[in-house]
């Protein structure tokens, strides 16, 4: 089974920065697909950037230029740092791990959420 606990957000002004970070549990983080969703009140659950094996990332249009994807593999930990925040980046921030066992499963798994507010 695969835990994934978020951590880092919180309130900030707009033109400020967070840092989320996400620590996993389990023994898939390290082949695994890793990225940050967000969802604001009312709206779909939407990508905000993703990192895979290699260290490949992509972002939404959104957050390119302001967001940066990284991950450690040596603590399985992947991190979302967050700069020039908007008010429209409001949202719960969940990290997602994702891929395909050995064995050929695929598996999915989401943290819990941690919220993020940016004040005007």
């Amino acid at each position: 089974q695969v835990q994934l606990v978020e951590s880092g957000g919180g309130l900030v002004q707009a033109g400020g920065s967070l840092r989320l970070s996400c620590a996993a549990s389990g023994s898939v983080f390290r082949r695994s697909l890793m990225g940050w969703y967000r969802q604001a009140p009312g709206k779909q659950r939407d990508a905000v950037a993703t990192i895979d094996s290699g260290g490949n990332t992509n972002y939404a249009d959104s957050a390119k230029g302001r967001f940066t994807i990284s991950r450690d593999n040596a603590k399985d930990t992947v991190y979302l740092q967050m700069n020039s925040l908007k008010p429209e980046d409001t949202a719960v921030y969940y990290c997602k791990v994702e891929g395909v066992r050995t064995w050929g499963t695929p598996y999915a798994y989401w943290g819990q959420g941690t919220q993020v507010t940016v004040s005007s």
